[in-house]
């Protein structure tokens, strides 16, 4: 019989899940009262006891800085690029020059050179920063799934005012507009890499961007390819040609809410953007993938909207919360390891992140609050939508200053957080923080593992 905190998260996951969140829920709640932690490879150390795995992403006596060795940069030109990249099979086929997952180097040298931003004198470190223009945030509104009749998805997928369908003729129509625009250019900047850390439910994703700073964003926020050898032959489980600075002209005849349309179609696995320059989308489009595709998994995987970070003694915490409610800081805390801020997955190996990095709000921040996501600002992060004043010749971040937004962001690489881990966990005396604006509970996590349905 499950617990009064366990029927607490079930009828939440009963309210904004709907069928696929209470499958994942339940296996993970039946679980036996003490499984064997599983070692996923020979190369992966126990850090901790407790039965949780996990590795460091960087070594400590290595002297190459991670930016360093994140290089697996290729840039193709000719008339057949796109071919050569695979980016012809999606009728993409014009552009002769293809900047592919570019060094952090490269992206600060075409942002600057491009004028896409300005760069902001952060104390840690030059920090490039982007106007989004009038979206500082997503626009839940013009997201739409396409409705596929009789498809898997079709029978699994919650319709509704978030879930909200669409055609596949629309799809196509705008699908079709978004290649004719990148036909019209002669470059394009393509990033090949992952979600999901765990190998059992890990995606491959292609991103399609027209400038330097888009694919910076992605750059930082999946999981980076680490060699050039997981970039051979590369075949995405899902693409986004991310057309941002189109917009959709037809979208009353479409039956659309707006010019802005974000728009994924789960059986073609593509997805194309229209009309807002804000990153997060291509972020959360992916990560609303995630949970529908984990629950579809056998046995099923749970997927979660939190942080999380783990003690010295593998006393790992999640923390559940939208945005806003303190996710990222309260999981930046110097005394514990980061394992990641925002989405997670839970599978038969433990507790695995989805990304490769941070998104973080920058309201009202200073070193004395939030003194790891502060020094995180530096070169390689990102910022988006926030205040910059004159001193000097330098502009300088002003994070308290909201005129633009109360939404200003950076985005940066987990390996700027100096105590962060790349690790699977196994479920051992975790801890759940539900966050809000208005208060916290704590649960203990042994009561979910230990619960029967």
């Amino acid at each position: 019989m499950l617990s009064s905190s366990s029927r607490i998260l079930l009828r939440t996951a009963s309210r904004v899940g709907g069928r696929t969140a209470l499958r994942a829920f339940a296996a993970r709640t039946a679980t036996t009262t003490s499984p064997s932690p599983k070692i996923l490879s020979d190369t992966v150390q126990s850090r901790f006891n407790y039965g949780q795995v996990a590795f460091k992403s960087t070594v400590a006596h290595d002297t190459m800085a991670p930016r360093d060795e994140y290089n697996v940069s290729s840039t193709i030109t000719g008339a057949d690029a796109c071919n050569q990249v695979g980016i012809d099979s999606l009728g993409i086929t014009n552009p002769t020059t293809i900047y592919r997952n570019m060094t952090y180097q490269q992206f600060f040298e075409h942002e600057t050179t491009n004028n896409e931003g300005k760069v902001a004198h952060a104390e840690y470190g030059d920090t490039f920063c982007v106007d989004t223009g009038k979206f500082t945030g997503r626009s839940p509104k013009d997201k739409w799934l396409v409705k596929n009749i009789g498809s898997e998805s079709d029978q699994n997928i919650w319709w509704g005012n978030v879930n909200q369908p669409t055609t596949p003729e629309v799809f196509k129509e705008l699908y079709d507009k978004a290649v004719a625009h990148f036909n019209t250019l002669d470059k394009c900047y393509v990033f090949d890499g992952f979600c999901g850390a765990s190998p059992s439910s890990q995606r491959k994703v292609r991103f399609v961007h027209e400038m330097a700073w888009p694919s910076h964003f992605v750059t930082n926020m999946f999981i980076r390819p680490e060699n050039y050898e997981q970039l051979d032959n590369f075949t995405p489980d899902f693409t986004v040609i991310n057309a941002c600075s189109q917009v959709n002209e037809e979208w009353e005849k479409h039956n659309l809410n707006s010019d802005v349309a974000v728009v994924f179609n789960i059986e073609e696995r593509k997805a194309v953007i229209f009309g807002t320059w804000y990153g997060g989308e291509n972020k959360k489009g992916i990560f609303s993938l995630m949970n529908y595709w984990l629950p579809m998994q056998d046995p099923p995987q749970f997927p979660m909207h939190c942080s999380a970070n783990v003690g010295k003694k593998g006393d790992s915490a999640l923390f559940f919360g939208l945005s806003g409610t303190g996710k990222t800081t309260l999981s930046a805390d110097p005394h514990r390891d980061l394992i990641g801020d925002d989405e997670h997955g839970w599978d038969e190996d433990g507790i695995f992140n989805f990304e490769g990095g941070c998104y973080a709000k920058t309201i009202n921040l200073s070193e004395k609050t939030e003194p790891d996501i502060y020094r995180a600002i530096k070169k390689d992060a990102m910022l988006e939508n926030v205040k910059l004043v004159e001193e000097g010749d330098s502009l300088v971040p002003d994070y308290f200053d909201t005129t633009k937004t109360e939404n200003g962001r950076v985005s940066y690489p987990i390996f700027h957080i100096d105590n962060y881990v790349s690790c699977i966990l196994y479920c051992c005396s975790h801890n759940v923080v539900m966050a809000s604006t208005l208060s916290s509970c704590f649960l203990s996590f042994s009561t979910l593992m230990h619960s029967r349905l």
